[in-house]
């Protein structure tokens, strides 16, 4: 009888063990916290921009368009680094190939992040007594807007299946 019992206590401990072991998160949990963590990344970007393009007006100074330029910059900077975290601590999706799913995510954020941080510094090293100030700016932010473009997010062009099933049927993907 005690010999049973350190079996079956052996085995539920074994069972115990390998679920929390297992390769990943099934494709629609996934799917769920990637969109959970982008939907708020999408809105904050979509917010600053909105709030950026107010502020600045025909009459805006140089200096006040610059300042708030560099308020968009680093609120998207550190808006895309929070999605990039939270994509990062969803795990790996249960797929084929779902590390490289993963890391593909996360490097994307992370490209985002990047692209508002280098548009940042750029923009801060800017001389707003510089009459070539808003050529300058033009072209910080067309650099931003193409290293943005290389790292952008397609939920669509997922590899696999399953998960390209789940973000189309996972309601916070919608």
């Amino acid at each position: 009888m005690a010999k049973l019992r350190a079996t079956v206590c052996t085995l539920a401990v074994v069972t115990v063990l390998g679920a929390g072991c297992g390769s990943g998160v099934e494709p629609r949990g996934w799917a769920k916290s990637v969109c959970v963590a982008l939907a708020p990344w999408r809105t904050r970007i979509a917010d600053l921009t909105s709030g950026a393009q107010q502020q600045i007006t025909g009459g805006s100074t140089p200096a006040a368009v610059k300042q708030t330029l560099l308020g968009l910059l680093a609120g998207a900077r550190d808006a895309s680094e929070t999605a990039r975290r939270q994509v990062a601590s969803a795990g790996t999706p249960d797929v084929d190939h779902g590390a490289a799913v993963e890391s593909s995510f996360v490097a994307t954020l992370a490209g985002a992040r990047d692209a508002y941080a280098h548009a940042y510094t750029s923009v801060s090293t800017l001389d707003t007594g510089d009459r070539a100030f808003y050529d300058r700016l033009r072209d910080a932010f067309a650099t931003l807007d193409s290293e943005y473009k290389v790292s952008a997010l397609d939920t669509g062009k997922v590899g696999s299946t399953e998960l390209r099933k789940a973000f189309t049927e996972v309601p916070e993907c919608r």
